[in-house]
């Protein structure tokens, strides 16, 4: 028509990408850190006693993680660049971590089959992120650069439970190599980690004392392991293990009190995402004081193990009910008007 003014041509659609991926793109992260919060969550009531509501826990863990994990290969198939450029990031590692959480809980439940083929798959792909996110380490990372140690020192943890599950010597040796990788892994990114997080973090600088809450978590699960009959380590190893495991727990515990003061001191009540990597420690925490009060003959670590665990409790609420808000609000305001 006459005078009329052409319209732009529309603009090239990636394959498989809709707003609705596209928003979840974005969240997804986030969603990684919050099936691990829910999974510990779901390991601590287990170990207090609280099963029903373990288990209710446990299946919006296995519910998320599935959606995670199509997820995850929609986009190694259809969107490899994409995959790789997220997997650069410091927080590819929850993949791992994730997997290993809601593997630990099936095999706490008897389900070695299930927790077997979490673990498989966790292997696979713990070496290749971690040797794409190592590569870009660098100096004032925020806190998640300590979720290359939680990876790692998950898959200690599932691999130590299954030893003891299935009585396999070699899967606890395994474990014991990963859980010294770990810690190297934890030491090689301290001098990486922005101290100034600690009261300017979003929420991701607890990584920096649940790191060490799941390391501690790991020489609990080896000492269980040993003494599940399979006699791994003489009484000199076990010893050693016993006192590096309660050192890392009392280490955590220290991050635990620094970290929670500084919420104290410089609150930040604005909801981020990366509210989720702040719930994970605390659980984390809860639920190796009430592993290592038992696997390390500690037992007054219980009652403030219990504590811990309603405190994480409590932050896995908020967290959610401030993300439910947020979610709302967003939907709020790409509503029709």
């Amino acid at each position: 028509m006459s005078g009329s003014r052409a319209l732009p041509p529309p603009r090239p659609v990636s394959r498989g990408r809709t707003p609705l991926r596209e928003r979840w793109a974005r969240r997804q992260p986030a969603a990684g850190a919050a099936v691990m919060a829910t999974g510990i969550v779901s390991v601590g009531l287990h170990l207090t006693g609280y099963e029903a509501v373990s288990r209710v826990t446990l299946a919006m863990t296995a519910a998320a993680w599935a959606v995670l994990a199509a997820d995850f290969a929609a986009r190694l198939v259809l969107e490899r660049e994409r995959w790789l450029a997220e997997a650069r990031t410091p927080g590819a590692p929850t993949a791992v971590a994730a997997t290993t959480v809601l593997g630990a809980r099936l095999s706490s439940l008897g389900r070695q089959t299930a927790a077997e083929a979490l673990l498989a798959l966790a292997a696979v792909l713990w070496p290749v992120l971690l040797v794409i996110v190592v590569r870009g380490w660098r100096r004032g990372m925020p806190g998640s650069v300590f979720l290359c140690c939680v990876a790692t020192q998950g898959l200690a943890v599932l691999g130590a439970a299954l030893a003891r599950a299935q009585g396999a010597a070699w899967l606890a040796h395994t474990a014991l190599a990963l859980f010294g990788l770990g810690l190297v892994l934890y030491c090689a990114a301290l001098p990486l980690f922005d101290l100034r997080q600690v009261t300017e973090g979003a929420g991701d600088q607890w990584v920096a004392g649940g790191a060490l809450a799941v390391s501690a978590l790991a020489g609990a699960e080896l000492l269980t392991a040993d003494a599940g009959g399979l006699h791994l380590w003489n009484d000199d190893d076990a010893g050693v293990l016993r006192s590096l495991t309660v050192a890392l727990l009392a280490l955590d515990l220290a991050w635990y009190v620094v970290l929670l003061a500084a919420e104290v001191r410089r609150p930040r009540p604005r909801y981020d995402g990366r509210r989720w990597s702040t719930a994970f420690p605390m659980g984390m925490t809860a639920a190796a004081a009430l592993s290592v009060a038992d696997a390390a003959d500690v037992p007054w670590l219980t009652g403030p193990g219990e504590v811990l665990l309603w405190v994480a409790v409590a932050a896995w609420l908020t967290v959610a009910a401030a993300a439910v808000a947020h979610a709302g609000r967003g939907v709020r305001s790409r509503a029709p008007r």
